[in-house]
């Protein structure tokens, strides 16, 4: 490998700026102007000899757009954060500089991460660098795209149902949403709060696993954040997975899941054991209440959110003769259906006379659902599973039908439901070449051991 030097990182950027005549056809970025990124360039270089032993030094990293970057607007994909621009840096772009990765734009998104097809932005749609016809999956499809082109080395996106493995799956990259607590959410802004975590992208397992090592660890600026200590995740790649014990549910086997996706994944299972894995069949009961229980509870923590948009301290402003109107105005125009959709449900559910009928009785089921996994990891070191039961569908499949968009998050919303942390890796593809993802599930704070099985798989697995 060449040692990346001052000219040699100049020569990255000149390239990834030439790319950004296919990301605009891609539609992946909402702010990547090529001067400014020039500019910054060649500040960055003139300090490149004392960056050498930081850890993300020369690469390129793309910035979801809900993540905020001191002097860059922050849109959320979104006409209601109209000409915002961040007044501060996020925890984690701050610990990115720090370790001398490259920020290179912020990336679209469906409006206020809300969508699983990155359909639902105010900046239009993006598609899929491996089929433009199909959606690159939600809401962090831009980051995802970003990655899959080659425009950025790694990016960051956000989780809350499934929001990074869905498009890593969707494009063919690797994508980790981390346990709750482990990477710190200041600066991001909030759709559901108890859900919500920053999470990478990138090439490789090792890629995903250097980003998380940088952005990962306690912040005292989150008070979710928390404090254990952070592992070299890939400092000593595991040599067998002899003995291992790796869960298989059969209820993520069964109804609605791609045949094609189905006999891949058992591929990958039926190698392991003749790598010596124990593959063991486990039961997640309340598995199936997992979408219903995650757009209660989620819309819910979206419908109180969103209420400071309002026009009066930030973004858009509809101004009309009455407060009243000067609201409803600025948040009928400047909101999406999409959004509008998710709040008008979250508010219904906390409202009186329905709140323990749906919110209460939800946050009961997210705790059997915890158990389900807790109980499971008791005997059992990782869960594999499809990330998603269809490959990349086409750009307005689904729009018209919500409640079958939503089930595209079906095997994702239990990581974030429990807090654990999943990993989505490619294992090849359909006969349509479409990427087919593999899921990873480990407990609490274990990213290590999907990190470790991810890359073992990685590099050993062939695909036909």
């Amino acid at each position: 490998m060449q040692e990346l030097t001052q000219d040699r990182f100049l020569e990255r950027i000149h390239t990834a700026i030439d790319q950004l005549g296919d990301a605009e056809k891609l539609n992946i970025f909402i702010t990547a102007d090529a001067g400014k990124i020039q500019t910054s360039a060649h500040q960055y270089a003139e300090n490149f000899s004392q960056r050498k032993s930081e850890a993300l030094v020369g690469k390129l990293i793309g910035i979801k757009d809900n993540i905020n970057v001191h002097g860059i607007p922050t849109t959320c994909g979104s006409h209601i954060l109209n000409k915002f621009k961040a007044p501060y840096s996020a925890t984690v772009i701050d610990r990115i500089e720090d370790a001398g990765g490259f920020i290179f734009g912020k990336t679209n998104l469906d409006e206020f991460a809300m969508g699983s097809s990155n359909e639902h932005s105010y900046y239009g749609p993006v598609k899929n660098p491996n089929d433009p016809t199909r959606v690159p999956g939600g809401s962090s499809g831009g980051s995802a795209a970003a990655v899959k082109l080659g425009i950025v080395d790694m990016a960051l996106g956000s989780e809350t149902g499934g929001s990074v493995r869905q498009p890593a799956a969707f494009c063919g990259v690797v994508g980790l949403k981390p346990s709750y607590g482990r990477v710190s959410r200041y600066g991001l802004v909030a759709f559901a709060s108890s859900f919500d975590q920053i999470a990478p992208f990138g090439r490789s397992v090792q890629d995903v696993a250097n980003l998380l090592q940088v952005i990962a660890g306690h912040d005292p600026k989150d008070s979710t954040s928390v404090d254990i200590p952070v592992p070299d995740y890939l400092s000593q790649p595991i040599e067998s997975v002899q003995g291992k014990k790796i869960g298989v549910p059969s209820t993520y086997f069964a109804e609605g899941l791609d045949s094609e996706i189905e006999e891949r994944i058992q591929t990958v299972l039926d190698w392991l054991k003749l790598e010596g894995a124990d593959i063991v069949d486990i039961d997640l009961p309340h598995a199936d209440y997992s979408i219903a229980t995650y757009y209660i509870l989620t819309t819910a923590e979206a419908s109180s959110n969103l209420a400071r948009y309002d026009g009066m301290r930030y973004g858009l402003r509809k101004e009309n003769e009455s407060l009243e109107t000067t609201f409803q105005n600025t948040r009928s125009d400047g909101f999406g259906d999409e959004v509008k959709r998710r709040i008008m449900l979250g508010t219904y559910v906390l409202s009186a006379g329905y709140y323990e009928a749906y919110y209460g009785k939800a946050q009961k089921v997210r705790r059997l659902i915890k158990s389900d996994f807790d109980n499971a990891f008791e005997t059992v070191d990782a869960i594999i599973t499809p990330t998603t039961p269809t490959t990349a569908f086409e750009l307005g499949a689904k729009t018209a039908d919500p409640l079958e968009m939503y089930l595209s998050d079906i095997y994702t919303a239990p990581a974030n439901l429990t807090g654990m942390p999943g990993i989505s890796i490619p294992v090849g593809t359909d006969s349509n070449d479409l990427p087919i993802g593999l899921q990873i599930l480990a407990k609490p704070f274990d990213e290590e051991t999907i990190l470790q099985l991810g890359h073992y798989i990685e590099q050993r697995w062939k695909t036909d």
